[in-house]
């Protein structure tokens, strides 16, 4: 009895420990450039200005603004058009008709929606922090910003600390915000070029879960631009499991293009999105799997830590796939998303130590990465 509990013992850490991870370079060289994700958003509440610039004090080499319009057609940082998850909106009595139900995606969804305010009404409202189990003592004390505040913040920010700091915003959703007559490519491109920056050279990197709206951009600037891969969730075994909204580009849904977001990581697929985009920015999953394990054969997933519930914390590494070579012999960078420090957002393999999930996404060549503790991810770099 005592023997088989060793053995399984140390079937268990040989599972936890993971597959070795060669040493791969990023596709220019350079070491992995640090994107904050929604600026520091681990520790403030996400896309406002006081986060960005935490995140540019930690080292980031880039921050996200995650784009949306107002209905005066300003573009302000938020990650989706619906308001409730990351303002106060709920609770000012006097916004309180805005709420609608309106469908994103093709999804209905009930919410207070950016494109039904001003920008002057989005200003009464102060952000919040969107995860229940982070820090909320901050919640109320800062305002919404638009893309030029962001930028401003960015410049000053670059000056003073003799660096270049870059901006990576996305469009989000579209063609929902193109059917409410508010598209956000020209506002966007013209903000940019109004800031200086139209070129590769330049410290921009646009990004879009959608395809025809980074082709049309293609024709109108030449900053880089990104093609994010999403997905629904990942299997027991590690595979990526696709589901609406979460299958394809939306764009394609609205098309009738069949083609799913695997479809983009194919030979053929990698090679059109090289056409209109120097970035391949896949769900991290895509890039190096976790699986659960059944070491005792009893045809259910491992509780690893006990806990009595099934998490991050409960899955193990498995061997990375070959997209990132995939996308660097079709002359694409690959950046990835998005790492947090929580014990229970990590797999086991990592032994609640974020650093080593960085670790080892730096060593597969991951030429970006987005983290919401950008100051982990510079430390581990």
């Amino acid at each position: 009895m005592k023997k088989t509990t060793i053995l399984t013992a140390a079937a268990v850490m040989s599972a936890l420990a993971g597959p070795s991870i060669a040493q791969e370079r990023t596709l220019t060289g350079e070491p992995t450039l640090v994107v904050a994700h929604r600026g520091a958003s681990g520790y403030l509440p996400e896309h406002t200005l006081e986060a960005y610039k935490m995140a540019i004090e930690m080292g980031a080499d880039f921050v996200e603004p995650d784009l949306v319009s107002t209905k005066d057609g300003v573009l302000i940082a938020r990650h989706e058009p619906m308001l409730s998850g990351t303002t106060d909106v709920a609770d000012r009595p006097e916004f309180a008709s805005r709420k609608t139900t309106r469908k994103v995606d093709g999804v209905d969804t009930t919410d207070w929606f950016a494109g039904d305010f001003t920008l002057a009404e989005i200003k009464q409202l102060r952000a919040k922090q969107a995860m229940s189990d982070r820090d909320q003592s901050k919640n109320g004390q800062f305002q919404i910003p638009t893309l030029k505040e962001v930028i401003d913040l960015v410049k000053a920010e670059s000056g003073a600390r003799g660096r270049t700091v870059g901006i990576a915003p996305e469009t989000k959703h579209s063609t929902f915000h193109a059917a409410l007559g508010l598209p956000l490519e020209d506002r966007l491109v013209e903000t940019l070029k109004a800031a200086g920056w139209t070129e590769k050279s330049h410290p921009v990197v646009i990004q879009s879960f959608e395809v025809a709206n980074l082709k049309y951009l293609r024709t109108k600037t030449n900053v880089k631009l990104a093609q994010l891969l999403d997905a629904e969730d990942v299997d027991k075994d590690g595979n990526i499991v696709l589901g609406a909204p979460y299958a394809q580009p939306y764009d394609f849904v609205v098309v009738g293009d069949k083609r799913t977001y695997k479809d983009l990581i194919t030979k053929e697929g990698l090679a059109e999105v090289k056409t209109y985009a120097d970035i391949l920015a896949p769900w991290k999953p895509y890039i190096l799997p976790t699986k659960q394990v059944d070491q005792n054969n009893d045809g259910k997933p491992d509780d690893l830590n006990g806990d009595g519930a099934m998490d991050e914390r409960d899955r193990v590494v498995a061997a990375p796939t070959s997209i990132v070579k995939d996308a660097h012999a079709a002359g694409l960078m690959v950046y990835t998303w998005t790492f947090r420090n929580e014990p229970k957002r990590l797999a086991a393999s990592f032994e609640g130590d974020p650093a080593a999930e960085y670790k080892a996404f730096y060593a597969l060549g991951v030429d970006g990465l987005f983290s919401d503790f950008p100051d982990t991810a510079v430390k581990a770099r």
